[in-house]
């Protein structure tokens, strides 16, 4: 006999991140994790540098002088804010918190894999909502699929994989629509990207609700994927929830650190959106220009749809072969599928070119 794990554990698949290396090539260029492609700002790795004259000592627990910053530079209440290991750390521990056996999450049908992991975690039933062909979805298609059993409901605002960004409206269609013990969670990993006007992040809504939550990460724009770390804005009953089930020094020294610095350099952040706003259309041009589906997308990654999932696999092999490491979406289950990330000049350019040449096979 051995220990057995709660039922259903050894059914879920774990979460895989992107391929890194390319046989043969020593420093391949990777553009399948949707890092930043200029690193992270040079203040934050000084502030990694003079933490680490003090790595001996415990962090501050509470998070207290970056939850400060963030507040003071979003205009937000300090003490709704919560810290995490990454934003990823959030989201589980609001499935943690607030999941039971049975319970139903409502996600896009083409929605982030943790959702359906942090369901599966806890017990609970994950439910797709339907999207289009072109890969849209709207508030009419999650409202849909609500029942009794349904507790929260993911929204990653943009998208990750497909890059859609659900209109503002739609975003508080959704939320007037949902039972007040549903709790909405908007993701917003990708928000620094997003040059909508209307864009609803979640910010407004936790001010005026108390069933939103909206989470945020250092990973993307700020470069800091490496350190983990992330932050929930919540109404005050779920911050002090959250703060119940966290670990006691969940966001490290050098993390704090870091991020306070990243926060403080907007050249840098600026600069990481600036390139991506440039990039962005045009690859999706370039894409089009080669017989091959762009999706237009809010984030840094653009989703390329294939004739088939056979084709997708030669692409992502043809890459590989090139020392290019783009992701494969079969594990999204989008196996027709290839996402890019967007990387230097020079890295894009590559890219292009090779799909220049694959297309012309």
């Amino acid at each position: 006999m051995t220990p057995e794990p709660r039922p259903g554990l050894l059914d879920i698949k774990p979460y895989r991140g992107g391929v890194s290396d390319a046989p043969g090539f020593e420093a391949p260029i990777k553009l399948s994790s949707n890092e930043n492609c200029f690193g992270c700002s040079a203040a934050a790795k000084d502030a990694m540098a003079n933490c680490a004259e003090q790595i001996e000592r415990y962090p501050d627990g509470g998070v207290h002088r970056l939850r400060a910053a963030l507040a003071d530079k979003h205009d937000l209440d300090a003490e709704r804010i919560v810290c995490g290991c990454g934003s990823d750390e959030l989201l589980q521990l609001l499935g943690k918190a607030y999941l039971r056996d049975g319970d139903e999450v409502l996600l896009a049908q083409n929605g982030f894999l943790s959702y359906k992991l942090i369901a599966l975690q806890n017990g609970a039933v994950p439910v797709a909502a339907p999207e289009t062909e072109d890969l849209r979805i709207d508030a009419a298609a999650f409202l849909s699929k609500v029942t009794k059993r349904t507790r929260i409901v993911f929204l990653a605002n943009p998208n990750n994989p497909t890059g859609y960004l659900m209109p503002g409206e739609e975003v508080r269609k959704l939320q007037a629509g949902l039972p007040e013990n549903v709790l909405l969670v908007i993701d917003g990993a990708y928000a620094e990207f997003v040059k909508d006007e209307d864009y609803e992040g979640g910010f407004a809504l936790v001010e005026s609700c108390k069933n939103v939550v909206a989470t945020r990460t250092f990973s993307k724009s700020y470069g800091l994927a490496g350190l983990r770390v992330g932050w929930a804005y919540c109404p005050k009953e779920v911050a002090a929830v959250l703060n119940r089930v966290r670990s006691p020094f969940n966001v490290n020294a050098m993390a704090q650190a870091a991020a306070l610095a990243a926060l403080d350099d907007t050249d840098f952040l600026q600069k990481s959106v600036d390139h991506v706003a440039h990039w962005a259309p045009k690859i999706e041009a370039e894409v089009k220009k080669l017989g091959l589906k762009a999706y237009p997308s809010a984030g840094n990654f653009v989703l390329i749809g294939l004739g088939s999932p056979e084709e997708a696999d030669a692409l992502e092999k043809f890459l590989v072969q090139r020392g290019l490491i783009l992701r494969g979406m079969r594990g999204f289950g989008l196996p027709g599928f290839i996402r890019m990330t967007i990387g230097t000049d020079a890295d894009n350019q590559a890219v292009l070119a090779a799909l220049a040449d694959f297309a012309a096979q």
